[in-house]
């Protein structure tokens, strides 16, 4: 049988020959039913992914790609729902990538998840299924479990991280290590010697290259070694996190935190210690948002377009879905937005130029 172009379709005897299976068995394969086992079927899924064979084409931007799938793109988050609500990033990036979806009559689904264990799971079911064209993966680990899982079964993807951290996905990121040493040289600055860091969940990929940005950051400028602490991003952690390091002798006279929510809970810890923001102790957040602009005093922030990043990596996932072979890219790094809680450290009369 051959397409309105005149090329020939694939057929599912051409997915069957590819995986070296029967026609039966790729229909099992493909409706997730049981009968074949787990290696066979995700070699078989994979096959399908290759080819591009879908027994049905239903009209659409993304089912009319070579995947063949529904004009849905998936989305897993690792986090309690409760804690979504309060992470202004994810709404923003969220937002983002709907804006590009409903362009393009398009639809998002999103699972929130306990553990990435249970968004493997997640995603091959949806894939299997063929409920998603593809998936935005993001939260990415050191040695992601999830990635050979997910390339396995042919899963097309877009990677929210660092390449180094992606297994050869196609990815978007952030470049974090400029973003700090920006944050850095502010405080260095305004004369901070000792900063700490109230950093996200340790095995993050994102976590782990600050902290070495960090390191390398205040090594740089002749400043004293950096202290950070790993959280789950919560408030409460934020706050007993900014305790813990308020309460050491010396205490930091600068505290730089992973997001938003830390930042402003930190800010209530200073405050139920008697310290005065800035005056005692400089706090920067990153990711700039309205919770910023309405604490007292308004938080310094890292600021970039979080909508214009989801955006962008949902157009980056189209490409990758339609085979257009996209290539990995960086986009603008956030930037230092200075407000009320920065300031030189008590007793600093001005701050001191930097160099280098």
């Amino acid at each position: 049988m051959t397409g309105r172009d005149g090329e020939r379709r694939v057929t599912i005897t051409d997915v069957a020959a590819r995986a070296g299976v029967s026609r039966g068995a790729v229909s099992l394969a493909y409706n997730n039913r049981p009968g074949v086992s787990d290696a066979t079927r995700t070699r078989i899924m994979a096959a399908v992914a290759e080819l591009g064979w879908s027994p049905h084409q239903p009209p659409g931007k993304l089912s009319g790609s070579a995947t063949g799938a529904a004009d849905t793109v998936g989305l897993v988050l690792a986090r309690p729902a409760r804690q979504l609500q309060l992470e202004p990033f994810y709404v923003e990036f969220i937002a983002g990538a709907e804006s590009v979806l409903e362009e393009h009559g398009c639809s998002l689904l999103l699972r929130l998840v306990r553990d990435t264990a249970r968004e493997v799971v997640v995603h091959r079911d949806w894939w299997c299924a063929r409920r998603i064209a593809g998936s935005i993966l993001v939260d990415l680990q050191h040695d992601d479990p999830r990635i050979a899982a997910l390339r396995s079964i042919g899963l097309p993807a877009v990677a929210v991280g660092h390449p180094s951290l992606t297994g050869g996905y196609t990815s978007v990121w952030t470049d974090d290590e400029t973003a700090v040493r920006e944050v850095v040289r502010h405080l260095a600055g305004l004369g901070h010697r000792r900063i700490a860091r109230v950093g996200g969940h340790p095995a993050l990929g994102h976590t782990i290259l600050r902290t070495v940005a960090l390191n390398r950051a205040v090594a740089d400028l002749g400043l004293e070694p950096a202290l950070s602490v790993t959280t789950d991003f919560s408030a409460e952690q934020g706050a007993r996190a900014t305790r813990g390091l308020l309460g050491r002798a010396p205490r930091p006279t600068a505290i730089v935190y992973d997001n938003d929510i830390m930042a402003v809970a930190g800010l209530a810890a200073a405050a139920e210690l008697g310290l005065a923001v800035p005056a005692d102790v400089s706090l920067i957040a990153w990711d700039d948002s309205q919770l910023c602009r309405l604490t007292y005093p308004p938080l310094s922030a890292m600021s970039h377009d979080v909508f214009a990043f989801g955006a962008d990596v949902t157009r980056r996932l189209f490409d990758v879905v339609h085979r257009r072979n996209p290539s990995s890219e960086s986009v603008a790094p956030p930037v230092l937005v200075p407000r009320g809680s920065s300031a030189p450290p008590r007793g600093t009369r001005q701050g001191q130029e930097v160099r280098g």
